[in-house]
């Protein structure tokens, strides 16, 4: 039988620069859409399109990603809760039962996804002038390459953690384990990155570190995965013709970005949402099959254009 790894996972927010904090979530999302727009920088180039049109479509990308993924959150995850708080859908901060700063907790992918599809119609019918498929089986390149660095961030924010396991790959999330309420009345201490340190390293906490049960990492498997439908993607398009079949690039990745996301579902812990009234799969299964079906639809249809 096999045991998990001792692996204790206790990053600080991020990088404290002394006057100010770049937090480790924001960082990956900041590399994500940099990345993204360096490969559709070269993608235009070689498509012989404006780079002032790059701009555009670096704003229509971060406004859709954002509010879809916000609003995809709140609609098939938590709607309960924020139909009677519907100020808190886009302010950070939480009125009952105190008023308190939380920033934007809870971004879904599956939002993210349809809010692009949307972005893309109008961002190719009022500013590219090509068709909406064209731009789609190009953005899905650096939309792959930025879900590896969405799912860092959730490793590093200890957020959307497995299932308890006993294999190797297991890893003690604390701050999963304890709020940073829990921690601070646990230890007495008052600063939370502080109590959490303490947790961690502090022999006199050693009870409290024994109580964190050992997780699966599924940000880093959906993550580490991602990095080969990123690859797929960028080979068939740099290597190969497959761009030039209308379609089958943003069918592609469809099948394939969900498809994994419908196999890390199954060693994730709940996210809510509605897998309890239909059962037998999650939210983030279910809300993945319907993307998969249409993928398979634009790859099998997908054909080279017409030249007139």
């Amino acid at each position: 039988m096999t045991h998990a790894l001792n692996i204790i996972w206790n990053p600080s927010e991020g990088i404290d620069l002394g006057f100010f904090v770049i937090r480790y979530y924001s960082l990956m999302f900041v590399i994500a859409f940099g990345l993204g727009w360096y490969i559709m920088k070269n993608i235009f180039e070689r498509e012989g399109e404006s780079i002032e049109k790059l701009d555009s479509l670096f704003i229509w990308t971060v406004l859709a990603t954002l509010i879809g993924a916000r609003l995809g959150h709140v609609l098939f995850y938590d709607w309960e809760y924020f139909r009677n708080h519907l100020l808190e859908i886009f302010l950070p901060f939480r009125f009952s039962p105190q008023f308190e700063f939380t920033g934007y907790q809870g971004l879904a992918s599956h939002g993210a996804a349809i809010s692009i599809i949307i972005a893309m119609y109008f961002y190719s019918k009022n500013v590219l002038k090509r068709p909406q498929l064209w731009i789609l089986d190009r953005v899905v390149i650096p939309v792959a390459s930025g879900a590896i660095f969405v799912r860092l961030g959730n490793f590093f924010n200890s957020e959307i953690v497995g299932k308890e396991t006993t294999s190797s790959f297991g890893i003690r999330f604390i701050r999963d384990k304890f709020s940073s309420n829990d921690a601070t009345n646990a230890t007495q201490i008052p600063n939370p990155n502080d109590a959490y340190h303490a947790i961690a390293t502090d022999p006199k906490f050693a009870a409290l570190l024994e109580q964190v049960p050992a997780k699966h990492p599924a940000q880093l498997y959906e993550a580490f995965c991602y990095i080969f439908v990123f690859a797929i993607l960028f080979f068939l398009y740099w290597k190969t013709d497959a761009r030039k079949k209308s379609g089958f690039l943003f069918g592609l990745f469809l099948v394939l970005l969900f498809s994994v996301r419908i196999v890390v579902e199954s060693v994730k812990e709940s996210q809510g949402g509605f897998e309890n009234a239909l059962g037998l799969l999650s939210t983030g299964q279910w809300l993945s099959i319907p993307f998969i079906l249409i993928g398979l639809y634009f790859v099998f249809t997908a054909e080279k254009p017409v030249r007139i």
